[in-house]
């Protein structure tokens, strides 16, 4: 249950940094992927939980 709320915090912050730091960014961001086709967004998505499902196993690896 830590390794979770771990990785909910590590999630939180990173997000927020996003808002504080570059919040014309992030709106640029959402209009771009408002203009792509939903299944480029849904591909998009797939890749992203690849990729963090492969940080995840990779952090056991080491050993958390």
């Amino acid at each position: 249950m830590s390794v979770v709320l771990l990785a909910l915090g590590l999630v939180m912050i990173l997000e927020g940094l996003v808002y504080a730091l570059a919040p014309s960014l992030l709106e640029r961001m959402l209009e771009m992927l408002r203009q792509m086709p939903a299944e480029a967004v849904r591909q998009v998505g797939a890749l992203i939980v690849v990729a963090g499902l492969i940080c995840v196993w990779l952090a056991f690896q080491i050993g958390i």
